[in-house]
């Protein structure tokens, strides 16, 4: 890891904190936010309406969000889509404590699920503000030789305060009240916001102001001039696509198959993650060493192959190793493509075609997270409950097994790139 980077470089310690204190409460609200909505009801489609609702800003908010990074103060506008999560999670304190009795079908119940789906909405579209405005910030944090250093590290924290203990302290919290853990992340995040005003950087001068559509353009042009960056983008965006029904049904296989409590989803969610901490801590040197495409496909590989293997299994230990397998394949891609697509994008234009490439590669969770809900539902009449909750699982297997046979045959960097 880059602890030598961390003692020399005061900003970047603090843009760490913030990270680690922020994807803290992240961890903490990818187990307590569904797990409120199975209060709520049992219904898989409302649950996955839940989910839809946090991504959806991936879709449809982060092309806008491009131009805004390119023309604001980058610390400044993470540090208000922090402020803004705060707020938005005392919101969720209040739906919280409205929670209704499970066994009682009502219209109230359905009334909060769409609440806290409007609420998740709200939340996913001020973390697009900050993720974009995070990785564009971060070359101008350290110099371009330290990005794998950087990334990796980045990553790993992020990874170890957002899955490996945000998720049991996610359970611990639940069990104190069901609205603990939401006034827990209203804190952390204005914790975040406090690292980021402390961070000083060199003035960056704006660029004038221009049009929205002609600035979009601009960046559609140059990544369309970019034709393995581009591709990279959307398959990266079909592997996100079967990840996310993954993630999806992921709450109700642990509480309908393993028969977890919060406590133990929560700890699964942990331990699995130590696959991606160990990702992170290995993958800047495996990047160097492989080189780009290799360890592209690696992670790829690595990514996808425990999707079918979630389908057939009831064990828990078996599904903690799946996910972290998984979650070291998705840092061993992350570190790799990011550092390369960091260094090479132009900083007067690195917020659009980010932007851009994330509409690709991130706007497809939604769809992923209603997939999900839609197989389950329309299968458990005819494989019954808990087939039909494993179907995902192996959808998402098949195709993250046709995707990596694509990357393997097409997906090849410029002459050049390693």
């Amino acid at each position: 890891m880059g602890l030598a980077l961390i003692r020399a470089n005061r900003s970047y310690r603090l843009f760490l904190s913030g990270a680690a204190v922020s994807n803290l409460a992240d961890g903490v609200a990818v187990v307590a936010l569904p797990w409120l909505a199975t209060l709520f009801t049992r219904d898989p489609l409302l649950i996955a309406l839940v989910a839809a609702a946090g991504r959806a800003p991936w879709a449809l908010m982060i092309l806008p969000a491009g131009v805004i990074t390119d023309r604001a103060d980058r610390r400044r506008l993470m540090l208000r889509a922090d402020l803004m999560r705060a707020v938005l999670m005392l919101g969720v304190v209040a739906l919280a404590l409205s929670v209704p009795p499970l066994s009682v079908p009502s219209d109230a119940a359905t009334g909060s699920v769409v609440g806290l789906a409007v609420l998740a909405f709200l939340l996913g579209a001020a973390e697009v503000l900050r993720d974009n405005a995070a990785q564009t910030m971060l070359p101008a944090v350290v110099d371009p030789a330290s990005l794998e250093r950087a990334n990796g590290t980045l990553w790993t924290v992020e990874h170890l305060t957002g899955r490996f203990l945000g998720p049991p302290l996610a359970g611990l919290l639940i069990g104190l009240g069901v609205a603990v853990p939401f006034g827990f992340d209203a804190a952390a995040f204005a914790v975040a916001a406090a690292c980021l005003w402390l961070i000083v950087l060199p003035p960056r001068p704006l660029p004038p102001r221009s049009r929205v559509w002609p600035a979009f353009r601009e960046g559609v042009a140059w990544l369309w001039g970019q034709p393995f960056l581009f591709r990279l983008a959307v398959v990266l965006g079909l592997m996100n696509l079967c990840a996310m029904m993954v993630l999806t049904v992921l709450v109700l296989h642990a509480q309908e198959r393993l028969g977890l409590s919060a406590q133990g989803y929560g700890l699964l969610l942990a331990v699995g993650a130590t696959g991606a901490v160990a990702g992170g801590i290995l993958a800047p040197g495996l990047a160097v060493r492989m080189g780009l495409r290799p360890a592209m496909l690696a992670g790829m590989a690595a990514v996808a192959l425990p999707w079918p293997v979630l389908a057939a299994t009831t064990s828990p230990v078996v599904t903690a190793v799946c996910l972290m397998v998984e979650g070291a394949g998705g840092m061993l891609w992350n570190v790799v493509t990011v550092s390369h697509r960091q260094r090479l994008i132009p900083d007067a234009i690195l917020g659009r075609v980010n932007s851009l490439y994330r509409f690709f590669a991130w706007g497809t969770l939604p769809v992923g997270a209603l997939l999900a809900g839609a197989l389950v539902s329309a299968a458990e009449p005819v494989l019954g409950r808990a087939a039909a909750v494993a179907l995902p699982f192996a959808v998402a297997g098949a195709g993250g097994g046709g995707l990596w046979l694509y990357a393997l045959c097409c997906l090849r960097p410029r002459e050049g790139v390693s």
